[in-house]
């Protein structure tokens, strides 16, 4: 009778998963901005509707189809999903697709409030109030019309 042996693996079913990645975007307040321009130059906006959804899901709830942790949304950048989602790999450089990550994950309040975006001045119908020259207001009584 022959013998053989047997060699184990190492890995086993039902082990622990290896923690959440940790973005280094998300703990920069320039890089969630940039992932907040970059959400717009990509043309994000177009499918997600500024992260109401619309075509694509919404951004801001609480329910994420593909998971809410950062390698979740980087893996639906860079692979696309199903019915939809691009798939950007080689498209994008990676440091863009993290900032993404981070604006993504801001938009549904996930990060820091100190790191969040700046509001978006484009999107407002008159200038930004550190672009307006500085006036006195005239006073004007009821009525009266300039």
């Amino acid at each position: 009778m022959k013998s053989y042996t047997v060699t184990m693996s190492e890995i086993h079913p039902g082990t622990t998963q290896p923690a959440p990645l940790q973005n280094p975007s998300e703990q920069q307040a320039y890089d969630v901005n940039q992932g907040k321009q970059l959400f717009t130059q990509y043309n994000c906006s177009g499918c997600h509707f500024n992260g109401g959804g619309g075509i694509g899901p919404p951004l801001m709830d609480a329910q994420w189809i593909y998971g809410s942790n950062p390698e979740n949304i980087y893996s639906t950048i860079v692979e696309g999903r199903p019915n939809g989602m691009p798939s950007f790999r080689a498209k994008i450089p990676d440091s863009q697709i993290w900032q993404l990550v981070a604006y993504v994950r801001s938009m549904s309040g996930q990060l820091r409030k100190d790191v969040a975006p700046a509001r978006s001045d484009d999107m407002n119908a008159h200038r930004s109030e550190q672009r307006i020259k500085q006036e006195t207001p005239k006073q004007s009584t009821p009525g009266e019309i300039h």
